[in-house]
């Protein structure tokens, strides 16, 4: 950048006084303060773009290599499952193999059969679908509830009408 020493800009200050005149030069100052400042605003936001646009590329370089590495952690321990369960496999049909004589394996029970044990079902819960597709008229019509009441206002609602006091 230019350097301006103080012999510099005394010089310049004379001259501007000389050509532009005492009574303008305070505005004229003030203006190429303004144009000086927003020049410099300009050139820092700039910077600060060309900063965040390099933090922003390392950043992209840095997941890359972050996911290569988690991929290649897991293919090793897909290939290491692979390899262990395969080599259970061959175990397990070795140690297996001499277990099939021709022994049948039903499940008897004092001469009947036992059913196999029954089968996890979903529960099916479409009456929550049912209830709200219910019109609110006809809840209320109806004498449905549509409002979660606590204990205290449940008990004050269906309290019988007695006599009152201080009538």
């Amino acid at each position: 950048m230019i350097d301006f020493g103080f012999d510099k800009i005394a010089l310049i200050g004379a001259v501007a006084l000389i050509v532009i005149g005492p009574e303008k030069l305070p505005r004229v100052a003030r203006t190429v303060g303004a144009l000086f400042g927003k020049a410099q605003r300009y050139v820092s936001d700039v910077k600060a773009e060309v900063n965040r646009s390099i933090e922003l590329e390392e950043l992209k370089k840095m997941k890359t290599d972050f996911e290569d590495a988690a991929r290649n952690v897991q293919e090793t321990v897909r290939s290491e499952v692979d390899s262990a369960s395969s080599a259970f496999e061959g175990s397990w049909k070795d140690a297996t193999a001499g277990l099939t004589d021709g022994t049948s394996t039903d499940h008897r029970i004092s001469g009947g059969w036992e059913p196999p044990p029954p089968s996890y079902r979903h529960p099916k819960k479409k009456w929550r679908l049912k209830r709200g597709a219910t019109p609110q008229w006809y809840k209320q019509r109806n004498g449905i509830r549509t409002k979660a009441l606590s204990g205290a206002a449940r008990v004050a609602r269906f309290r019988p009408p007695g006599p009152r006091s201080g009538n």
